[in-house]
Protein backbone atom coordinates (compact mmCIF):
# COMPACT_ATOMS: atom_id res chain seq x y z
CA UNK A 1 0.00 0.00 0.00
CA UNK A 2 2.67 2.69 0.79
CA UNK A 3 4.42 1.49 -2.10
CA UNK A 4 1.48 2.53 -4.29
CA UNK A 5 0.81 5.60 -2.63
CA UNK A 6 4.71 6.59 -3.41
CA UNK A 7 3.68 5.68 -7.33
CA UNK A 8 0.69 7.59 -7.31
CA UNK A 9 2.06 11.24 -5.35
CA UNK A 10 4.93 10.62 -7.88
CA UNK A 11 2.74 10.57 -10.57
CA UNK A 12 1.02 13.46 -9.96
CA UNK A 13 3.98 15.54 -9.02
CA UNK A 14 5.24 15.07 -12.53
CA UNK A 15 2.18 15.84 -14.39
CA UNK A 16 1.78 18.67 -12.15
CA UNK A 17 5.20 20.13 -13.49
CA UNK A 18 5.41 19.32 -16.92
CA UNK A 19 1.99 20.34 -17.64
CA UNK A 20 2.18 23.82 -17.44
CA UNK A 21 3.54 26.54 -20.03
CA UNK A 22 7.32 28.61 -19.02
CA UNK A 23 6.78 31.39 -17.18
CA UNK A 24 7.96 33.85 -14.25
CA UNK A 25 10.62 32.56 -11.57
CA UNK A 26 9.71 33.89 -8.22
CA UNK A 27 12.77 33.43 -6.14
CA UNK A 28 15.29 32.53 -8.75
CA UNK A 29 18.64 31.86 -6.83
CA UNK A 30 17.39 31.05 -3.57
CA UNK A 31 18.84 27.71 -4.11
CA UNK A 32 21.95 28.77 -4.58
CA UNK A 33 22.04 29.99 -1.16
CA UNK A 34 25.20 28.10 0.58
CA UNK A 35 23.08 28.21 3.69
CA UNK A 36 19.32 28.87 3.91
CA UNK A 37 16.57 28.38 6.94
CA UNK A 38 12.93 28.07 7.30
CA UNK A 39 10.86 26.20 10.02
CA UNK A 40 7.89 23.60 9.66
CA UNK A 41 4.70 22.14 11.43
CA UNK A 42 3.30 18.68 10.22
CA UNK A 43 1.02 16.03 11.50
CA UNK A 44 2.21 12.22 11.94
CA UNK A 45 1.37 8.75 12.84
CA UNK A 46 3.43 6.46 15.18
CA UNK A 47 3.65 2.64 15.29
CA UNK A 48 4.89 -0.06 16.56
CA UNK A 49 5.77 -3.39 14.78
CA UNK A 50 5.77 -6.22 17.26
CA UNK A 51 7.81 -9.98 17.02
CA UNK A 52 5.65 -11.53 19.46
CA UNK A 53 6.64 -15.21 20.48
CA UNK A 54 3.80 -17.27 21.60
CA UNK A 55 5.50 -17.00 25.30
CA UNK A 56 2.96 -19.26 27.82
CA UNK A 57 2.63 -17.92 31.12
CA UNK A 58 2.50 -19.80 34.28
CA UNK A 59 -1.62 -19.70 34.27
CA UNK A 60 -0.95 -21.25 30.51
CA UNK A 61 -1.89 -17.64 28.75
CA UNK A 62 -0.49 -16.86 25.61
CA UNK A 63 -0.99 -12.65 24.51
CA UNK A 64 0.01 -11.46 21.48
CA UNK A 65 0.39 -7.59 21.20
CA UNK A 66 -0.80 -4.86 18.21
CA UNK A 67 -1.12 -1.43 18.00
CA UNK A 68 -5.30 -1.14 17.91
CA UNK A 69 -5.74 3.08 17.07
CA UNK A 70 -3.37 5.60 15.60
CA UNK A 71 -3.73 8.92 17.18
CA UNK A 72 -2.55 11.94 14.76
CA UNK A 73 0.56 13.34 16.49
CA UNK A 74 2.02 17.23 16.49
CA UNK A 75 5.35 18.07 15.25
CA UNK A 76 7.42 21.39 14.67
CA UNK A 77 11.00 22.32 14.36
CA UNK A 78 13.43 24.12 12.04
CA UNK A 79 15.53 23.62 9.01
CA UNK A 80 19.27 24.08 8.38
CA UNK A 81 19.99 23.59 4.13
CA UNK A 82 23.60 23.42 2.94
CA UNK A 83 23.99 23.57 -0.96
CA UNK A 84 26.16 21.09 -2.09
CA UNK A 85 25.55 20.63 -6.31
CA UNK A 86 22.38 21.98 -8.34
CA UNK A 87 20.84 18.89 -7.12
CA UNK A 88 21.68 17.78 -3.99
CA UNK A 89 21.45 19.77 -0.53
CA UNK A 90 22.45 18.72 3.07
CA UNK A 91 19.56 19.02 5.45
CA UNK A 92 19.45 19.25 9.13
CA UNK A 93 16.28 19.38 11.29
CA UNK A 94 15.90 19.26 15.02
CA UNK A 95 12.42 18.68 15.85
CA UNK A 96 9.69 18.02 18.19
CA UNK A 97 7.59 14.82 18.05
CA UNK A 98 4.32 14.54 20.17
CA UNK A 99 1.94 11.70 19.80
CA UNK A 100 0.62 8.76 21.06
CA UNK A 101 -0.89 4.79 20.18
CA UNK A 102 -2.83 2.48 21.68
CA UNK A 103 -1.55 -1.62 22.15
CA UNK A 104 -3.59 -4.30 22.96
CA UNK A 105 -2.60 -7.18 24.36
CA UNK A 106 -4.70 -10.30 23.67
CA UNK A 107 -4.93 -13.84 24.91
CA UNK A 108 -5.25 -16.85 22.48
CA UNK A 109 -7.79 -18.43 24.07
CA UNK A 110 -9.54 -16.61 26.14
CA UNK A 111 -9.84 -13.27 23.84
CA UNK A 112 -9.20 -11.56 27.15
CA UNK A 113 -7.40 -8.23 26.23
CA UNK A 114 -5.09 -5.36 28.25
CA UNK A 115 -4.52 -1.81 26.66
CA UNK A 116 -2.04 0.72 27.25
CA UNK A 117 -1.68 4.31 25.80
CA UNK A 118 1.92 5.22 25.15
CA UNK A 119 2.01 9.16 24.81
CA UNK A 120 5.58 9.87 23.33
CA UNK A 121 7.47 13.50 22.93
CA UNK A 122 10.37 12.68 21.03
CA UNK A 123 13.15 15.02 20.47
CA UNK A 124 14.57 14.01 17.06
CA UNK A 125 18.07 15.51 15.13
CA UNK A 126 17.36 14.06 11.53
CA UNK A 127 20.34 14.66 8.78
CA UNK A 128 18.63 13.81 4.94
CA UNK A 129 19.85 14.43 1.67
CA UNK A 130 17.62 16.05 -0.76
CA UNK A 131 18.31 15.10 -4.36
CA UNK A 132 15.97 17.80 -6.49
CA UNK A 133 14.72 17.29 -10.09
CA UNK A 134 15.34 20.26 -12.53
CA UNK A 135 13.08 23.40 -11.73
CA UNK A 136 10.41 24.00 -13.82
CA UNK A 137 8.80 27.64 -13.51
CA UNK A 138 7.61 27.73 -9.88
CA UNK A 139 8.15 23.81 -8.86
CA UNK A 140 10.59 21.84 -8.13
CA UNK A 141 9.76 18.03 -7.18
CA UNK A 142 12.55 15.86 -4.53
CA UNK A 143 13.37 12.57 -2.95
CA UNK A 144 14.89 12.87 0.42
CA UNK A 145 16.55 10.00 2.71
CA UNK A 146 18.88 9.99 5.59
CA UNK A 147 18.72 9.12 9.73
CA UNK A 148 16.77 10.18 12.08
CA UNK A 149 18.16 10.08 16.13
CA UNK A 150 15.53 10.32 18.22
CA UNK A 151 15.42 10.77 22.34
CA UNK A 152 11.98 10.38 24.58
CA UNK A 153 11.30 12.77 27.15
CA UNK A 154 7.97 10.91 28.67
CA UNK A 155 8.79 7.01 29.14
CA UNK A 156 6.31 6.12 32.16
CA UNK A 157 7.70 3.64 34.42
CA UNK A 158 5.06 0.70 36.37
CA UNK A 159 3.23 -0.16 32.93
CA UNK A 160 3.12 -3.35 31.48
CA UNK A 161 5.03 -2.27 28.13
CA UNK A 162 8.62 0.17 28.27
CA UNK A 163 10.11 1.78 26.03
CA UNK A 164 13.64 2.61 25.65
CA UNK A 165 15.03 6.47 25.95
CA UNK A 166 16.79 6.57 22.63
CA UNK A 167 16.20 5.35 18.96
CA UNK A 168 17.57 5.65 15.13
CA UNK A 169 15.14 5.73 12.04
CA UNK A 170 15.81 5.52 8.23
CA UNK A 171 14.36 8.09 6.52
CA UNK A 172 12.99 7.92 2.76
CA UNK A 173 10.66 10.85 1.68
CA UNK A 174 9.20 12.68 -1.14
CA UNK A 175 8.11 16.26 -1.62
CA UNK A 176 7.89 19.24 -3.96
CA UNK A 177 9.12 22.89 -3.94
CA UNK A 178 6.23 25.68 -3.99
CA UNK A 179 8.23 28.98 -4.75
CA UNK A 180 5.90 31.51 -3.57
CA UNK A 181 6.45 35.70 -4.49
CA UNK A 182 7.76 36.20 -0.81
CA UNK A 183 8.61 32.65 0.18
CA UNK A 184 8.99 28.39 -0.34
CA UNK A 185 6.34 26.31 0.53
CA UNK A 186 7.58 22.67 0.84
CA UNK A 187 4.97 20.15 1.72
CA UNK A 188 6.59 16.52 2.12
CA UNK A 189 5.30 12.69 2.67
CA UNK A 190 8.64 11.17 4.51
CA UNK A 191 8.27 7.15 5.84
CA UNK A 192 10.47 6.60 9.01
CA UNK A 193 11.92 2.54 10.05
CA UNK A 194 13.16 2.19 13.70
CA UNK A 195 16.33 0.12 13.80
CA UNK A 196 16.60 -0.62 17.37
CA UNK A 197 14.39 -2.99 19.62
CA UNK A 198 12.30 -0.08 21.78
CA UNK A 199 11.01 -2.63 24.59
CA UNK A 200 12.74 -2.76 27.69
CA UNK A 201 13.13 -6.04 28.70
CA UNK A 202 14.93 -5.80 32.07
CA UNK A 203 11.80 -4.65 33.91
CA UNK A 204 13.74 -4.38 37.54
CA UNK A 205 10.99 -0.78 37.74
CA UNK A 206 7.95 -3.49 38.15
CA UNK A 207 6.27 -3.82 41.27
CA UNK A 208 3.68 -5.80 39.64
CA UNK A 209 5.47 -8.43 38.76
CA UNK A 210 2.09 -9.98 36.69
CA UNK A 211 2.93 -7.33 34.24
CA UNK A 212 6.36 -8.65 33.24
CA UNK A 213 4.12 -11.45 31.40
CA UNK A 214 3.52 -9.02 28.75
CA UNK A 215 7.08 -7.91 27.99
CA UNK A 216 7.75 -11.78 27.89
CA UNK A 217 5.13 -12.48 25.17
CA UNK A 218 7.15 -10.00 23.04
CA UNK A 219 10.60 -10.48 21.63
CA UNK A 220 11.22 -6.72 20.23
CA UNK A 221 9.20 -3.91 18.99
CA UNK A 222 10.82 -1.64 16.17
CA UNK A 223 9.58 2.08 15.61
CA UNK A 224 7.57 2.79 12.46
CA UNK A 225 6.33 6.58 11.62
CA UNK A 226 4.69 8.26 8.58
CA UNK A 227 4.95 11.69 8.12
CA UNK A 228 3.07 14.35 6.49
CA UNK A 229 5.18 17.63 6.74
CA UNK A 230 5.14 21.85 5.70
CA UNK A 231 8.48 23.41 5.43
CA UNK A 232 7.81 27.44 5.08
CA UNK A 233 12.02 28.83 3.75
Amino acid sequence: MKRILFIIIGVFLCLAVFAQKRKLQNRPYIDQRRLHYGFFIGVHAQDLEFVNNGFVTEKGETWFADVAEYSPGFSVGVLAESYLTPHLALRLIPSLYFGQKKVILREQTTAAEYSQVIKSTLLAFPVNLKFSAPRFNNYRPFLVAGVNPTISLTNKTQQALLLKNWDCYLEVGLGCDFYLPFFKLIPELKFCFGLRDLLEHDRKDLIDKTLLDYTRSIDEAKGRMVMLTFYFE
